[in-house]
């Protein structure tokens, strides 16, 4: 009989692509999960990866098992899932993912109001551009512009944010050439950079960041304009670049995995998001 927890590790891999991701996810080192990969094949009597010089490969026996061990883990989350459900008192550990303005600007100046209400709920707040699995517990409630296509979520659509270009008013006044804060290479597919390069064609490059909060700082520092949302350029007293020009408009969705969208300790956590974004940007 193989080793649970060498099975975790190994299907970490194989989620992740590489021994470093795994090892950040798992919280060890890559030499722990490379020996949790050497035992499981012990256990199983099969070669699961092609160790090559730089990384490790599955191989399709390797595959095979990670899908073994996917559909066990989906079963323990939904055992877990389960089991929480139905707890009567109001208390419990909620995980919430959304990208960091999201987090910082909408979320959480609102945390201790939920907190007086509700003071057994535990939330944890996750900002990150990736998209987490709600099936496979790395998140119970998220939050994004994005709508997910993970089956067994409920997906509701909160509002619509809008993007447009903004600037400090004395970079305006200065009537210098207009340049672009961009962003980089690693949004290349999303929305705003399609708009960007729509939008923005032919305007030299400043500066690029993914991070919307950096890049509404720097225009701040009167070095360009940026596509930001309303919200971040109202914190840091920016204005429209061009007044009547084309805006961006985004939905904002909101995702919870079916089995626990009715749980005591969930169920408030969606009322809370609801009202901190609802009553500005609510359809």
């Amino acid at each position: 009989m193989f080793d649970w927890e060498d099975l975790r590790y190994f299907s970490t891999f194989a989620q992740t692509g590489s021994l470093a991701s795994a090892a950040k996810k798992l919280g060890v080192d890559h030499a722990t999960v490379a020996r949790r990969i050497a035992s499981l094949e012990a256990s199983v009597n099969l070669r699961l990866v092609d160790r090559r010089p730089r990384s490790y490969i599955l191989t399709e026996d390797g595959r095979q098992v990670a899908r073994y061990g996917e559909k066990m883990s989906d079963s323990a989350y939904s055992l877990e899932r389960f089991s929480g459900a139905g707890q009567g008192v109001v208390e419990g550990d909620v995980i919430i993912a959304a990208p960091h303005v999201f987090m910082g600007n909408l979320i959480a100046p609102h945390i201790g109001s939920f907190y007086k209400r509700y003071p057994r709920i535990r939330l944890s707040l996750t900002g990150t551009k990736e998209r987490l699995s709600l099936a496979r517990r790395e998140a119970d409630i998220t939050l994004g512009l994005v709508r997910p296509v993970e089956s067994a979520v409920v997906t509701r659509r909160l509002g619509q944010v809008n993007f447009t270009l903004y600037s400090s008013a004395e970079y305006l006044a200065s009537e210098q050439e207009l340049r672009v804060i961009a962003y980089d290479d690693s949004v290349a597919d999303t929305p705003q950079q399609a708009w960007l390069k729509k939008h923005c064609a032919g305007c030299p490059v400043v500066f690029f960041s993914n991070d919307l909060r950096i890049q509404a700082i720097t225009a701040a520092g009167h070095a360009g304009i940026a596509l930001l949302p309303d919200y971040l350029a109202k914190e840091y007293h920016l204005v429209p670049a061009r007044p009547d020009g084309p805006v961006l408009t985004q939905d904002i969705w909101m995702s919870v995995h079916r089995d626990v969208r009715h749980a005591s300790h969930v169920s408030p956590v969606i009322d809370f998001l609801s009202s901190c974004i609802e009553p500005a940007y609510g359809l």
